[in-house]
């Protein structure tokens, strides 16, 4: 049985790591515990030339995609954000197959046949992500940008991230109903409060990967996920591969009684 694409975010490893060893560094990692891809972050970035990263990301048999903290659309422009053909370069540059954005102030304005023509000459795909501000981390905004996604007939998907649904207090639940059908791209991580009130990713529990696999099944069968949450200890290879094999295991046991 065909196990889904497993990518592993960068900024997992946290932050001050990465940039000290730089994010090449982490190939092998993944390699080595069993993921497909890698999901380079541009504001982790430090002195990393993007064709020698391409060249050994596909020499270790990964695919990629090409993390930017960019909004698609912003406050005001009716265009989208001209940061996007510069991001689509970069992901492009890295050999990555996805870019990963925001998907920033969403109204019914938007020209949406600028943003085709865009895409149209990119070989990248677009993938549009729920993060944690109030204008790009609620449902609603999500629906009618895929409407009119739909209608344009435009090759964009969603990453869903199941945590940042939690900083608008939105129903990931809600969320995965409405939206899973658009979805091309999973960032799971688990969220708590700490004591001062601020809202953090942590590993999952038993009881988060259970409620990550009722979440997959309103998306496609196989659907790629990745790991966003604090990756940390002596042995990553080893640590990340236990939780390579944790999200992998999510859906098959729906795949496997399908086929019963």
């Amino acid at each position: 049985m065909n196990k889904p694409a497993i990518s592993i975010s960068l900024s997992s490893y946290g932050a001050d790591l990465v940039r000290q060893r730089g994010q090449g560094s982490f190939i092998e990692v993944l390699a080595a515990a069993g993921a497909t891809h890698i999901e380079w972050r541009e504001e982790l970035l430090t002195g990393e030339v993007p064709a020698q990263l391409a060249e050994v990301t596909r020499a270790e048999g990964l695919e990629s995609v090409y993390s930017s903290p960019m909004e698609l659309w912003l406050a005001g422009q009716s265009k989208p954000n001209l940061e996007l053909i510069r991001a689509l370069q970069r992901a492009e540059a890295f050999g990555a197959k996805w870019l990963k954005v925001s998907l920033g102030y969403f109204t019914d304005n938007r020209d949406l046949q600028s943003l085709a023509r865009l895409l149209d000459a990119s070989p990248v795909q677009l993938l549009v992500e729920n993060d944690q501000t109030l204008h790009g981390g609620r449902i609603e905004p999500f629906q009618r940008f895929f409407a009119d996604v739909e209608q344009h007939k435009l090759p964009i998907k969603m990453t869903f991230d199941i945590g940042n649904w939690h900083w608008q207090d939105q129903s990931a639940a809600s969320a995965a109903r409405l939206l899973g059908r658009h979805v091309g791209y999973v960032h799971c991580k688990a969220v708590t409060r700490r004591a001062d009130g601020k809202l953090v990713a942590i590993p999952p529990t038993a009881s988060d990967l259970q409620q990550w696999e009722q979440l997959l099944r309103h998306m496609a069968q196989g659907v790629m996920r990745a790991a966003e949450y604090p990756l940390q200890g002596d042995d990553l290879v080893q640590l990340t591969r236990e939780h390579v094999v944790a999200l992998a295991h999510l859906g098959q046991s729906q795949l496997e009684s399908a086929h019963v």
